[in-house]
């Protein structure tokens, strides 16, 4: 199954809390002191809002795969659709660890895909090898996590 991402970056962290939580009549899955996230099943969404950000707004949206497998065929279709993509692998982002990449399309928005394989008590791990935290975006996109 597919789940539709949303990442949206607020200036209030408590204020869209309330905002959302009665908005979509239930709490967040998970709560941090910078970062809040909703498993939405109807609809399918995984909707989280981080005061990470530049400036308020839609940060970037995204598809969540349940399976490895899943995520290798949006792959495989984006490549053959000639995408430009930035193959982020194994990485770590709000608050779990993911395999991901990221599509930008013609307006600029920042599209990941990704296949999230466990939670992670930090909001993010610094990359051994080149020292930068999460999350890379393609250019032109604004750098951030899921």
């Amino acid at each position: 199954m597919k789940r539709f991402h949303v990442h949206v970056h607020v200036k209030n962290l408590e204020q869209n809390i309330a905002f959302y939580s009665a908005m979509f009549e239930q709490q967040p899955a998970r709560t941090e002191a910078d970062y809040a996230k909703w498993m939405l099943n109807d609809p399918p969404v995984n909707f989280a809002i981080s005061t990470r950000g530049d400036a308020p707004g839609i940060d970037h949206l995204g598809i969540q795969v349940e399976r490895a497998e899943e995520l290798d065929a949006l792959k495989a279709s984006a490549t053959r659709a000639d995408m430009t993509l930035l193959d982020e692998g194994p990485t770590t982002c709000c608050y779990a660890r993911s395999d991901k990449y990221w599509l930008t399309d013609p307006q600029g928005i920042a599209w990941e895909q990704f296949h999230t394989l466990d939670s992670i008590p930090v909001f993010s791990e610094a990359k051994p090898a080149t020292g930068k935290a999460c999350c890379a975006a393609p250019a032109g996109a604004t750098a951030a996590c899921c």
